[in-house]
């Protein structure tokens, strides 16, 4: 699910720093540059795309952080929410350094680098 650029400006709003995969020129870039690009700037994706923690495991990195939505469609109002919520319960260090899955009733993370599935 691609999220709306609406939810990079209110972020932006409150005062954190935010692109949207579009606004960088990877609208229609493969996941992989876009993984790549993020690392490169030191930012954290948020997205709803399940094959982005399968490409971090296949890479071993250590990032870039991920922040990924699951469980369902989310209204803008409940994505700024529960990402809100992310951000005030962890330190801005551990975004960059975990994958952090928001589903509709929990939020839990996992330390980077994933090794990859056998």
């Amino acid at each position: 699910m691609p999220l709306s650029p609406l939810l990079a400006a209110k972020l932006i709003e409150c005062g954190h720093d935010a692109v949207h995969a579009s606004e960088a020129g990877l609208s229609q870039a493969p996941d992989e540059e876009i993984l790549k690009r993020a690392q490169e700037d030191a930012r954290v994706v948020v997205n709803a795309d399940l094959d982005y923690p399968r490409l971090l495991a296949l890479t071993g990195g250590q990032g870039p952080g991920l922040v990924l939505f699951r469980g369902g469609d989310y209204r803008e109002a409940e994505l700024m929410e529960r990402l809100e919520r992310v951000l005030v319960t962890l330190p801005a260090s551990d975004l960059s350094t975990y994958i952090v899955v928001v589903e509709k009733k929990r939020i839990r993370r996992r330390r980077l680098p994933l090794r990859p599935q056998t």
